[in-house]
């Protein structure tokens, strides 16, 4: 398998599963944080950008104006193929 394929398999299953854990911290009332740049194509859970309406309205993954909710603290240490995810909108497609 291809390093870049196996990171993004990797990446992927990351994502899924800190999403996963976010609804569940989420419905604890644990303190959650948008984080842009992090989410799957279709898979944010909101603000992609002008003319859409919200979540799972992305159309490329990790598209730097689509956030998605992860548990406070975490954002900045997840890595993505164009870098870590950010607390504040970041410029790619």
């Amino acid at each position: 398998m291809k390093r870049s394929t196996m990171m993004a398999a990797v990446l992927t299953t990351a994502l899924a599963q800190a999403g996963t854990m976010a609804t569940a911290q989420a419905a604890e009332g644990e303190a959650m944080e948008k984080c842009y740049g992090v989410a799957l194509a279709g898979q944010n859970d909101c603000k992609a950008g002008p003319g859409t309406t919200c979540a799972g309205t992305s159309t490329v993954d990790y598209q730097g104006n689509a956030w998605k909710l992860v548990p406070e603290g975490t954002c900045t240490s997840i890595e993505t193929p164009h870098g870590n995810g950010s607390l504040t909108e970041v410029d790619r497609p």
